[in-house]
């Protein structure tokens, strides 16, 4: 699949006993980060595990545009040669990021700091993403951005010659922020401090101080208080990519409602700042059990196993957890379909501006679906049928989301009619072995 060619349609058909073992991809985040702190680094940081897909593929190609050295062996080992803090080249084209809000948004901080400009854009979704949210902290460390109306891509970034240490509190939860602020803080004098009210995602500061930064983490009335002292030099590092829960999300939500199924998702990453969805589904009644504990690259890693699970139930999701598993309410929206009762989901304004209106796509594919769904502005509830009583049948559009297109994928398995998606071409962002998983697993999805 590419997500920049021709549309593919696809289809999936009421499936029985999904069964083995699903070896998804490595984890996005960690991947991005990977690439990007090992461009930062002085010397080579080798990857292993690294997620593939077009996003950080994307990623990679940016380093190798600001004058770091990215190869990768035939065996999948990457290697990164850094240029260090500070270290950029302006780059010599327009960076092309893709579909990837993610990888946009961390480069931006990555070379904001720095004395160079470098030009963005990326694909019809991407293009059409606020890039405020970031390009208004990094304006603190001095650096101007330049774009189209709303603050989007194609955008022009022109690094701080002379950046200054910033106090930022980020108003939304946002690991991108987040990142994105510390990312530039790197190369800034003194102290750069993030607040930030609910934890999000910390995989930039487990990596920041793996990598030598000297970072620190308190928890006040404030929220969590991040101190990172900038102009570090940071060392190269052996990186072994977890795999990812977000991509595990649809192997294991597919196990659950697809009778008669048993599969095993091994060595996934637990940080508890990306494991919601999963305590959400134990919520539900889900027949999901965590196998192997253990630590692997300083995060938290365990083999999930995910059974039919028919007597599930709705449950209303509390809006502090929505930062844990943001990525993961379209596939959850998927789960409560078949559920007994409700599941409300507050506090996800921030689906409203992912790849798309995460809330609009997957309501009207729901509805169209014979499921019953409200929304708000920051909330939405699912109306569940129960188990074998959602009608199916819909053509769903994907809308260049890859998250929309599985979940809709996910939902036809277990459906009375086939489910399709317009264009399946998006899967190829984060998950380019989606389909061949899900296939070798005994879902019944075609190509139209």
């Amino acid at each position: 699949m590419s997500g920049h060619g021709t549309p593919i349609p696809m289809t999936s058909h009421a499936s029985t006993g999904l069964s083995g073992q699903a070896d998804v991809p490595g984890d996005k985040s960690v991947s991005h980060r990977a690439l990007i702190l090992g461009a930062l680094s002085v010397g080579e940081t080798k990857i292993t595990g690294l997620l593939e897909g077009e996003d950080v593929l994307d990623t990679a190609g940016a380093m190798r545009a600001f004058g770091a050295e990215v190869t990768r062996d035939d065996d999948g080992t990457w290697h990164v040669h850094g240029v260090g803090v500070g270290g950029f080249a302006e780059p010599e084209q327009v960076i092309d990021c893709g579909n990837s809000g993610t990888g946009v948004r961390l480069i931006m901080g990555a070379m904001a700091t720095s004395p160079i400009s470098a030009t963005f854009t990326g694909d019809a979704s991407l293009n059409s993403r606020p890039m405020a949210r970031v390009t208004d902290p990094l304006a603190l460390f001095g650096a101007r951005a330049v774009g189209r109306a709303g603050g989007r891509l194609p955008m022009t970034i022109v690094g701080a010659a002379d950046p200054v240490p910033v106090r930022y509190a980020v108003p939304v939860p946002s690991a991108q922020v987040k990142s994105a602020v510390l990312l530039a803080g790197l190369n800034a004098p003194g102290e750069t401090v993030v607040i930030e009210k609910e934890a999000t995602r910390d995989h930039t500061e487990r990596m920041l101080a793996g990598f030598g930064a000297h970072i620190a983490t308190e928890v006040i009335d404030e929220g969590r208080v991040i101190t990172l002292t900038g102009q570090p030099e940071l060392r190269p590092q052996t990186i072994a990519v977890p795999r990812d829960p977000s991509s595990a999300a649809f192997p294991v939500c597919a196990a659950l409602i697809t009778e008669g199924s048993d599969v095993l998702v091994p060595g996934i990453c637990l940080n508890p700042t990306r494991a919601g969805l999963f305590t959400t589904l134990i919520e539900m009644g889900a027949d999901l059990s965590y196998e192997n504990p253990r630590d692997e690259g300083g995060e938290p890693v365990a083999d999930l196993r995910a059974r039919f699970s028919p007597g599930l139930n709705g449950v209303e999701v509390p809006p502090e957890r929505a930062a844990s598993m943001i990525d993961e309410y379209p596939v959850l929206s998927v789960v409560a379909a078949f559920a007994e009762g409700q599941t409300m989901m507050r506090g996800v304004r921030e689906l409203r501006v992912k790849e798309s209106d995460r809330i609009d796509a997957m309501a009207t594919g729901l509805r169209a679906c014979g499921v019953s769904v409200d929304e708000g502005e920051d909330w939405w509830t699912v109306h569940g049928r129960g188990h074998g009583n959602v009608p199916g049948g819909a053509t769903c559009a994907a809308r260049l989301d890859h998250r929309i297109a599985m979940s809709f994928l996910v939902l036809g398995l277990a459906t009375q009619k086939p489910v399709s998606v317009d264009d399946a071409t998006p899967i190829a962002t984060s998950f380019p072995v989606f389909e061949p998983l899900l296939k070798g697993l005994g879902a019944d999805i075609r190509r139209d």
